[in-house]
Formats: C-alpha cells, structure tokens, sequence
C-alpha cells in the first residue's frame, strides 16, 4: 500500500486487528498517539495523508500490538477518569471498572461536612490512577498511597507530579507501612484473580502486566481482603470510608469478610455498570 490517508489506514488496521483477534478500536487508540491528537482531531483529519514516518511507525504498533502488547505498553500512557496515567510492565492498566469505584468515593467525600480536612489512603497505588484521581477530584482531601514494588511506587510518583497531585507516597506491603494512622478515606484495588485462572487469562494480561498486582495468594484471591479487614478498623476514622474493587465473582465471599470485620458498621455490595459484583464499601457514620 503506498502512503494512505487517515480513514485508508484506520480501515486497514482495523480489519487486520479483527482478523487476528483484537479489538479493532485500538487502531484508533496506536494512530491517535502516533499523530499526537486526540480522537476527535483524528476524526476531523480523516481526509489527510500520513507522513512516512508515522505511516511506517503505525504499521509497526499495529503489529506489535497483534503479537500480544497492550495498547498502553505501545502508547506508554492509559486514560482513567478524564485524564492520561504513564504505564509501564510494572503496573495495572487503568480500567474502566476501577473508575466507578473513584467515582463512589469522591461522591461520598461530596456528602460530608465541607470545609474540613479529610484524609485518604490507596493501598496499593500501582500507577497511581486511585490516589492521584481522588486527589484531584475531591475537595479538600490529603491522600497517602502505599506499594510494595519501587518500580510501581516510581511510577505513580511519576504521574502525581506530571498531573500536579499532591500525594504522599510509602513503601510497603499493603496497610503496613499506615499502622497507627487514621484515614477518613480507604481504598485499594487488590491482587485478587483466584490462582487457578492465572493460565486462564488472555495473552494481553497475562503476558504483561504485573501478576503480583493481579493475583492473589490463595484459591479464591480473597487473601488480601482477609489481610485488610484485620488491619482496617483501626485505621479507619469515623465518619469513615473503606472501598474496594473485587473480582466479578468474589462478591459474596469478599462481602462476609468484611460484615466479620465491622459486625457493627454499615457494609454492601455494589455491582458495576455491566451488573456484576465489583466493589465492597465499609461505611462508619
């Protein structure tokens, strides 16, 4: 093919993508970025002719991504609430899931007696898309994040100070390195896949993302929730907020350890969006 145009190279990529089973609509995602637009002036420009360099650099994130690299390894960024997180190997990609969670608790954060200071933790930051958005989004909010890796914890603070977030960020493994703090706001996303649907996972997951920031340690991934319902009541203040993202079929499970833990609090379970069980909230008034 000599060098196309915009609307000639998205119709090439995507029926390529969908030929080897990806998701067409990452050719809108690798061309974006290539041209350094946004979706809409890709749109608009749909009539211009590539440049040779990016006709040939696209080509090659196409096939890069058909051989199993995420998107957001090739682009180096994901978008979660509105705004574009750095991703690397050693960290989640930001998902559409994970947003509703932010979004649940910057609505409670709304709900509550302005004018005061409120403080929040993310356990288990990652690339920082919890922290950093809660941060930003919620009035009067100081937010602390923990990680066990370095690489993850650089990388968050990579993302802090590139969208002007004031974050606190410690070293250590889960609600460990908060011990003897108390928190207005706790959040974490887990490592919660069972261990015997590791293997089960598609190639784009499997391959490259973190399984330390995906797995749990135990049959049913609920370790980390057993770990935390043991170190959250102490830290949580009240009036109080704890919020957690769990696996699709974890709801009932994850939901019993935490009525254990706070036997006197208000504790539910919330689906997300496409109806499945996704998020555990802990609530002290």
């Amino acid at each position: 093919m000599n060098i196309p145009y915009v609307y000639e190279a998205l119709n090439w990529a995507s029926s390529f993508l969908g030929e080897h089973g990806r998701e067409p609509q990452a050719a809108v995602w690798l061309l974006s970025s290539r041209m350094n637009e946004d979706q809409t002036s890709l749109h608009l420009d749909r009539g211009e002719k590539l440049t040779d360099d990016v006709w040939k650099a696209f080509q090659a994130d196409v096939a890069t991504h058909v051989s199993g690299v995420p998107v957001q390894h090739i682009t180096g960024e994901g978008a979660f609430y509105g705004r574009m997180f750095s991703v690397n190997e050693h960290v989640l990609i930001p998902r559409p899931e994970t947003e509703e969670l932010a979004y649940e608790v910057i609505q409670w954060l709304g709900r509550q007696e302005p004018g005061m200071i409120r403080r929040g933790v993310d356990i288990g930051t990652g690339s920082g898309a919890l922290a950093v958005t809660i941060a930003l989004e919620a009035d009067g909010i100081e937010m602390t994040a923990t990680d066990l890796m370095d690489e993850a914890l650089q990388k968050a603070e990579q993302n802090a100070r590139m969208l002007g977030a004031a974050v606190e960020f410690i070293k250590g493994d889960l609600a460990r390195p908060i011990e003897g703090r108390l928190f207005d706001v706790i959040v974490s996303n887990p490592p919660y896949i069972p261990l015997d649907q590791w293997e089960l996972l598609d190639d784009i997951v499997k391959d490259f993302e973190p399984r330390t920031a995906l797995v749990g340690k135990d049959a049913d991934g609920l370790f980390c929730y057993r770990k935390l319902a043991e170190d959250i009541p102490a830290l949580l203040n009240r009036p109080g907020l704890a919020a957690f993202e769990i696996g699709m079929d974890q709801g009932e499970g994850a939901l019993a350890i935490f009525k254990q833990a706070f036997p006197d609090e208000h504790v539910w379970l919330k689906q997300d969006i496409n109806k499945r069980d996704r998020m555990i909230f802990v609530e002290k008034k």
